[in-house]
């Protein structure tokens, strides 16, 4: 069997998609396994990507789990590992991003890693360390209100070091265009200067190019998905379309929306004005005792045959606010999540074989009531999300997509289908 030649461990599911999507344009053939499996690599796969659910659960489980994932990649003879996390950087002052990363350090024996969540085909850029999501600065976007890690400084080397032991330095963007040989030289200074972590502006694709070519020789990176575009090259691949094929697309289609966030909330609405039907969760239902979940799935017995339902618990900062300040942050988000993924089983029951689900916490519930162990990664629907191929448990093939809440355009719920084969 052939060593892997690219290990991933990701801190959520739709992360993790994100992430095989972009390694999958650049040619890798790409599996995603959802959670650390049982046994051994597949035989076809250039790339594996472990989906862990660990960006905001408490940072020691974080380490724990990820420490686990690497154990196995390891194993399996991955020649670099790619810890990936979400292109705005979510993480709270004690975690997860620092602490994962410095324990994934430590278990490599290696002293210097770099850092950037840069990804330019979603808008997202880092400039003299400084993350900007389109034109804005972090803490002036969407993601300063978001319920469970809300982002209110921009500056990822002051944001990072709060985390982390390590020195954090920068290379900047002066140094990445002069490409891979530049940016090498930037990170020997940085660690003969007891530099441990390295901040990389990246404004554009080409950035990432070249930064993937400069850290060939790492054990270990850390980005969002964008720096997948720029590591195949080092393993001798080239784009190819074999490696996104899947199986044809059949069956009922739906949607499962739990995320918040702005661009969500804007495909939630552009689905209800095509005329889609659509269904809207309440929290505070489900908190009442109410069977929310059977009552969803009666009501898309009626609708299902007649098009694609959206069943969706998305709502503006100010409610989501309200709802917590009743119920608690941690027991809104864990009663949503729950419904949303029996009300995700009960639609594949019904028949669904094309389903998209938005929100990473959400995925990640409802890939696991679905049963779902593996992911084979397919083309892409929009930047950061792929199509998926699966096996359901007790319903067979599922073609799947995990959208983070913050991607994709306003049209998606309803474009998704129509890119799947």
């Amino acid at each position: 069997m052939a060593a892997l030649q690219l290990g991933c461990i990701a801190d959520d599911f739709t992360g993790a998609t994100d992430l095989a999507n972009n390694l999958v344009r650049s040619g890798m053939r790409v599996v995603q396994a959802i959670g650390v499996p049982d046994g051994p690599p597949p035989t076809d796969a250039d790339a594996v990507v472990v989906a862990l659910k660990s960006r905001t659960i408490p940072a020691a489980e974080a380490v724990a789990q990820s420490l686990q994932a690497l154990q196995w990649l390891r194993r399996a003879g991955a020649a670099q590992i790619y810890f990936k996390y979400c292109s705005t950087f979510d993480s709270t002052p004690a975690g997860n991003i620092g602490p994962v990363t410095e324990a994934l350090m430590d278990a490599l024996g290696t002293d210097f890693t770099i850092a950037t969540p840069a990804f330019p085909d979603n808008l997202r850029s880092v400039f003299k360390g400084h993350l900007f999501v389109g034109d804005v600065l972090l803490q002036d976007s969407g993601m300063r209100d978001h319920p469970l890690t809300p982002m209110r400084d921009s500056n990822l080397v002051r944001v990072l070091q709060a985390q982390v032991k390590r020195r954090v330095g920068l290379v900047g963007h002066d140094v990445v265009v002069r490409g891979p040989g530049a940016i090498a030289q930037r990170i020997e200074a940085l660690r003969a200067d007891g530099v441990g972590i390295a901040i990389v502006d990246a404004i554009a694709n080409d950035d990432l190019v070249r930064l993937g070519a400069a850290v060939k020789g790492l054990p270990l990176v850390t980005a969002g998905s964008g720096l997948a575009i720029g590591l195949p090259q080092n393993f001798g691949i080239a784009p190819s379309p074999q490696a996104a094929r899947l199986p044809a697309a059949r069956g009922l289609r739906a949607v499962v929306s739990g995320s918040c966030s702005a661009a969500t909330n804007q495909q939630v609405l552009a689905f209800a004005r095509t005329g889609g039907a659509t269904l809207a969760v309440d929290p505070l239902r489900i908190a009442q005792g109410r069977d929310v979940a059977t009552e969803a799935l009666q009501w898309a017995r009626d609708h299902l045959a007649r098009g694609t339902v959206l069943v969706y618990s998305t709502a503006e900062p100010a409610a989501v606010r309200q709802v917590q300040g009743q119920l608690g942050v941690d027991a809104a988000g864990a009663m949503v999540e729950h419904t949303l993924a029996a009300i995700a089983r009960g639609l594949v029951d019904l028949g669904v074989r094309q389903l998209v689900v938005a929100g990473g916490e959400t995925s990640g519930a409802c890939v696991q009531a679905l049963g779902i162990q593996q992911l084979q990664i397919g083309p892409q629907i929009d930047p950061g999300v792929p199509g998926c191929f699966a096996q359901a448990a007790g319903a067979g093939g599922l073609h799947i997509a995990l959208k983070s809440g913050n991607f994709g355009a306003p049209d998606f719920f309803t474009r998704a289908f129509e890119v799947l084969p």
